[in-house]
């Protein structure tokens, strides 16, 4: 026995090995060694890594934040998870990775290791937001493949490395908001420098405490620079003229530093800039010249040592300002009347300078106009008008000293006006509690996630602007794909260093949090600016703050009594389950039906597939129902132009002045979340002379609204008579109201068949519209949804009967049918030959009008048009012979006088198809 069993034990051992070898390879069964053994040693130097983490030991396997490629780690994002602990050597073991994204953890701090620099294959560097400190690695510069770096709202000091300037390929460098100290590195015979960003279009380095002259070898005119951003520094020396070379440049901030001399005069040359802030230096010298630069939006010259003189003449000639700032200055004579008549003027900040003389605003003052701050000038008399109702602060100068002491431009006034907020009004003052916030999309309390945005250019000043900041939620949603609705916006404000600052809260539909994959993927958005802001925004960054995830893995202890206990009632529990299961079964049919009412996009969830998530947009808007509640005056019975089976058309005034169509869908006709997104995005996208365009739509608390162009139209028969432009998704004329007349489920069925394919309109497509038009008069039907039925059923119809007027009695509407046109027949083969399925197959619009106005002569009825013709055709000849609309012979015309296509024919008999 003892030699059997010491005979057995070289065949235990080589079944241990061979176990133990099938463990380890299990251990990391999808993950390289190197790449598990360097992401275990970082998992146990952080504190709360995702649960994943911990379930398994397989990073590409299951590990949330993990991406993989043939078992190499290739991408790491883990932000806005709360990690706490240090950045270890480890991370150089991941060699393979091209994206690391640490962004907005607090937790993480200490030093940047060196090892970073053996990511060789590293693409996107990002670290905003978290608490490292120490210096920049030199070692970054030898990631070659780098294109996005961003170091920003961190702790480091020291100097900014010259090995940046062997990034050949980086195009954002980010490293504001931190301490850094020294000069702006440049190249010389032995070391890189930031000159050699040939493709850098940010330089962002502002808030931090960088000193020295800017080299004129900084800047050159290959250089594709699109935001600068040096302000809150301590640079000094004279601006370099090479800045000027640089045309690419639209955002150039040099504000709060100690710059000194006079300001280049080829400045004047940065064509594409639109926000320019010279703030806090110590310039000198005459009043720049920046006359040709207009796309010029904001400028600011405040608190400088410019030469005393009157205004330049560009505050005159720039009509694209929404901002004019030039406070503690030496401005002299009059203030110029032609700066508060442009129409995009927002405010003008001039307190503090040397104006003298009467101030007249003038009569044509700019409409988004807001704010005139003169304070401590030498006004001695103003002339305001009744034109202007908004702020004018002339306290401090001796017209405030007459009779207008007592004027409400002579003492300090009030913000007549909020800042925007989300609106909660919906949502009926209903309250969460205090670790959660109302969703105002569906009006349930919820975690968002939440942070401040930072806008650092931006091109406007008011911050009560609807419009402005409905924008703003439009595109979080749609480029962030979430719920429509799900983002609430608070408190916008400029900070101490000019900067748009605005609360922001996202929130998770369904449901009350988002989970981690969720949250990782919307700060990776933020942070590496796959977001962008409407263009009005400009640049930008976001700080998240922590997220509270669901805490499910603690537990209690918990006695084996009360274990016991436990399992007894889970036996007779599961047994009232088991019946409950059924009953739930059909309340959750009946809930999903309520939801969908209640909340029509809630079905809008991100699903990384095409079909799903929030639609893609181009041009539309969202509206809040409060706004389109205002602009019809409650919808009054007065504002209604037209109805049907949807519901309701009404006309209304947006705040801008604009008129619109508004169609308001009935309960009963409302569609399906997933219908009315794609309708919505189609209808966006469609644009064409001959079509009323879809200005924007409403989906709040159980309302379906779109918002269209407004078009004033005549009846049908004038809208046939000579000017056809009844077509499309809707310019239809409605002949009880007289105006326009669109349908929510039924404009699909108006759009040119080929339109999907080929995504563009033509005349054709007017022609196919219209023939659709000129079915639903005979019949009596409108086409529903996107199935053209009224089209299928006349030419079914058709296909089927040999009588006169194609067995279409039956379906025929009554007031057609007792008119008992002669050239009826003709009228329903015109009709049928407009909707071909081959836009070659049917006529052109002009061809299509004479047909109609002589039909229409034929039958006795004055068309009143100019253009109709003895000699109208009719298409059904062979090419190149023009007959009569009843079948008579005629003499081929010149081509151009049917402004023909070219190369059209119709056989003379219809096919059904």
């Amino acid at each position: 026995m003892r030699e059997s069993a010491a005979g057995m034990a070289p065949i235990r051992l080589l079944i241990f090995i061979a176990f133990f070898s099938v463990q380890v390879h299990f251990i990391y069964g999808a993950t390289d060694s190197r790449d598990g053994a360097a992401l275990q040693s970082l998992k146990d130097s952080w504190k709360n890594t995702p649960p994943t983490w911990g379930r398994s030991d397989d990073p590409c396997q299951d590990w949330e934040g993990v991406k993989c490629n043939n078992s190499r780690v290739t991408a790491l994002g883990l932000s806005t998870m709360s990690l706490e602990g240090k950045l270890s050597g480890d991370i150089g073991g991941l060699t393979e990775l091209t994206s690391l994204d640490l962004s907005y953890n607090k937790g993480l701090t200490g030093s940047l290791s060196p090892r970073l620099g053996d990511l060789q294959r590293l693409s996107i560097l990002i670290l905003a937001g978290c608490g490292f400190t120490g210096n920049i690695p030199d070692e970054l510069g030898n990631l070659a493949e780098l294109s996005f770096l961003a170091l920003n709202s961190n702790n480091f000091s020291g100097r900014i490395p010259p090995s940046l300037g062997k990034l050949s390929k980086l195009y954002w460098l980010d490293l504001a908001d931190n301490q850094l100290t020294g000069s702006l590195p440049v190249s010389t015979f032995t070391s890189p420098g930031l000159d050699l960003l040939k493709n850098a279009k940010h330089f962002h380095f502002n808030k931090n405490q960088l000193t020295g002259t800017i080299s004129s070898q900084l800047f050159s005119s290959d250089m594709v620079l699109i935001h600068v951003l040096f302000d809150g520094n301590q640079l000094t020396g004279s601006i370099p003229d090479t800045l000027g070379s640089v045309q690419t440049l639209e955002v150039l901030r040099l504000d709060r530093n100690e710059l000194t001399g006079e300001v280049p005069s080829n400045l004047n040359n940065l064509t594409n800039v639109n926000e320019l802030n010279l703030a806090h230096n110590n310039f000198t010298g005459p009043i720049p010249d920046f006359s040709e630069m207009s796309s010029l939006n904001y400028v600011d010259l405040s608190n400088n040592s410019f030469d005393p003189s009157e205004a330049p003449i560009w505050f005159s000639t720039l009509p694209s300002l929404t901002t004019l700032v030039m406070e503690s200055g030496s401005l002299l004579g009059r203030v110029p009347q032609k700066v508060f008549s442009f129409s995009q003027i927002q405010q003008v900040l001039l307190r503090n300078n040397m104006f003298n003389g009467s101030l007249s605003l003038g009569d044509n003052i700019g409409p988004q106009l807001q704010l005139v701050d003169l304070e401590n000038n030498q006004i001695t008399a103003a002339t305001v008008g009744s034109a202007y109702t908004k702020t004018l602060i002339l306290i401090g100068n001796p017209v405030c000293n007459t009779t207008l002491s007592n004027t409400n431009y002579c003492q300090l006034q009030q913000q007549t006006t909020k800042p925007y907020s989300t609106s909660l009004a919906n949502c009926g003052g209903k309250s969460c509690p205090v670790d959660q916030k109302l969703s105002p999309q569906s009006c349930e309390c919820a975690y968002p996630y939440e942070g401040t945005m930072y806008f650092r250019g931006p091109s406007f000043r008011e911050l009560s602007n609807v419009n402005l900041f409905h924008s703003l939620e439009m595109s979080l949603w749609v480029k962030l794909n979430l719920t429509p609705g799900s983002i609430f916006l608070q408190n916008p404000s400029f900070n101490i260093d000019d900067y748009l600052q605005v609360h922001l809260a996202l929130f998770p539909s369904p449901g009350k949090y988002f989970n981690r994959s969720e949250v990782q993927r919307i700060g990776f958005e933020l942070s590496n600016q796959t977001y962008k802001p409407p263009k009005e925004f400009g640049p930008y960054y976001f700080i998240a703050s922590p997220y509270g995830f669901p805490d499910t893995h603690k537990r209690a202890s918990i006695s084996s009594g009360v274990i016991a206990g436990i399992a007894v009632g889970g036996a007779i529990l599961a047994i009232g389950l088991v019946g409950l299961a059924i009953y739930a079964i059909q309340q959750k049919k009946r809930a999903e039906k309520a939801i969908g009412m209640s909340r029509p996009f809630a079905s809008w969830v991100p699903s990384g597939k095409d079909s799903g998530g929030a639609p893609q947009l181009k041009g539309a808007r969202w509206f809040s129902y409060d706004e389109l509640k205002k602009c019809t005056n409650n919808f009054s019975d007065n504002n209604e132009i037209g109805s049907g089976g949807y519901g309701k058309v009404y006309r209304g005034m947006l705040s801008d002045g604009q008129i619109v169509a508004i169609k308001r869908a009935q309960q009963g006709s409302m569609q399906g979340g997933l219908e009315f997104k794609t309708e919505i995005e189609l209808l966006s996208r469609v644009h064409h002379k001959n079509l009323v365009g879809l200005v924007g739509f409403c989906f709040e608390q159980r309302e379906q609204m779109l918002v269209y162009e407004y078009m004033s139209n005549g009846t049908l028969r004038e809208s046939l008579s000579g000017n056809l432009t009844f077509t499309g998704t809707g310019k239809r004329a409605d002949s009880t109201k007289g105006h326009v007349s669109t349908q929510v489920k039924g404009t699909l069925g108006y759009l040119d068949p080929e339109y999907y394919m080929t995504q563009q309109l033509t005349e054709k497509s007017d022609v196919y519209s219209f023939g659709v038009v000129m079915l639903e008069l005979i019949t009596a039907r409108q086409p529903i949804e996107k199935g053209k039925y009224v089209v299928r059923e006349v030419r079914t119809t058709m296909d089927n009967s040999d009588e006169e007027h194609y067995g279409l009695k039956e379906i025929m509407d009554p007031t057609i049918r007792n008119m008992g046109l002669i050239g009826f027949k003709r009228f329903v083969e015109l009709a049928m030959q407009c909707v071909e399925e081959s836009a070659s197959d049917r006529p052109t619009m002009s061809e299509l009008v004479k047909a109609i106005e002589t039909l229409l002569q034929n039958d006795g009825m004055n068309t009143n048009s100019t253009s109709a013709s003895s000699s109208a055709t009719d298409f059904a000849a062979s090419k190149g012979v023009l007959t009569h609309i009843y079948g008579d012979a005629l003499p081929k015309k010149d081509a151009n006088e049917f402004d023909y296509s070219g190369g059209y024919t119709l056989s003379a008999k219809i096919e059904p198809k």
